[in-house]
């Protein structure tokens, strides 16, 4: 598969963290399915680019803060086949981009994402389909969240089904006022297949999850914070003297800026170990701790941090 192959490569010049590959080559290689699994990436590929409609819009700021835009408002941002492959290229975009440190999650106008598209659904309801699409948006949204970056779900309007389980694919959870995460998969006779449930469980636990599942819970930013599934209630653009609103994207900006402060080398280091201890056996982790700190002690941000003697400030 194209797809790996490449992963493989980047992988291998990613500066020789032998554990961090090991956890992104955990599962095919680097990619969650493979061939063996009954998984052709070019072939289901095809089939959702023949459901167009929306876009997935990504924009690299250079501050190194990256606007992922979910751009569907005809249908509540509802993912169109196209927009599938287009998420999984956006996050190729973003596993290339070195001097990326934090990535913001939202939707076009003023709603977050409503799952999948229903004219696609419908075309693709066999079984075989829904299942070939169930793993290209679990290996999407898996290496979302395994980016080096510290990503942010900036939640809007509603966040349904599919679009619930896109913002557990994230790092942080900030919701507006009136906001709404909604695992509505039972009322559709499903349960999460992007990964939203194993990972909704490792945010929320087992309890909160079989609440938030088997209840179909529509979960207001009071009630999210709570729980742990979102990690800041915004408030409502409020007048900012004479610079005007403080909107809501701006919010999230200023919000993660607080993790995201300092060299990309040293943000990025801080998202290695993290996933690797969330994802591997402790014995991995420390190893992987091990070989991602080397990759920045002595460093440039290490090396003026001791001239300035900055520790304690």
């Amino acid at each position: 598969m194209v797809l790996c192959a490449v992963r493989r490569l980047l992988l291998k010049s990613s500066g020789g963290c032998g554990a961090w590959a090991r956890l992104l080559q955990r599962q095919s290689s680097g990619c969650v399915y493979s061939g063996s699994h009954g998984f052709n990436q070019e072939e289901i590929r095809e089939k959702l680019r023949a459901f167009p409609g929306g876009s997935i819009d990504l924009l690299q700021q250079e501050s190194g803060i990256a606007v992922l835009t979910i751009n569907n408002p005809a249908r509540m941002n509802a993912f169109s086949g196209s927009m599938m492959v287009d998420l999984e290229e956006r996050v190729s975009q973003l596993e290339n981009w070195t001097d990326g440190k934090g990535l913001i999650v939202q939707g076009a106008a003023g709603t977050f994402c409503s799952g999948s598209d229903l004219n696609a659904v419908r075309a693709i309801s066999n079984p075989q389909d829904g299942m070939k699409m169930c793993m290209f948006m679990q290996d999407a949204l898996t290496r979302l969240l395994r980016l080096p970056l510290i990503s942010v779900a900036l939640v809007e309007g509603r966040a349904l089904g599919g679009g619930a389980e896109l913002t557990t694919a994230c790092d942080f959870r900030l919701m507006a006022p009136g906001s709404v995460i909604q695992f509505v998969h039972k009322h559709m006779g499903l349960v999460p297949g992007w990964g939203g449930a194993a990972r909704l469980v490792r945010v929320v636990g087992s309890q909160n999850a079989l609440k938030l599942l088997g209840g179909a819970l529509k979960v207001d930013p009071e009630l999210a914070v709570q729980i742990g599934l979102a990690d800041g209630a915004l408030d409502a653009p409020q007048e900012a003297g004479e610079g005007g609103a403080i909107g809501l994207p701006r919010q999230a900006e200023n919000w993660i800026h607080r993790y995201t402060k300092g060299p990309a080398p040293v943000i990025r280091a801080v998202k290695r170990v993290v996933s690797a201890g969330r994802e591997l056996p402790l014995s991995e982790a420390l190893r992987t701790e091990k070989e991602v700190f080397g990759t920045v002690w002595g460093g440039p941000a290490n090396l003026q941090a001791l001239a300035s003697k900055s520790k304690h400030k």
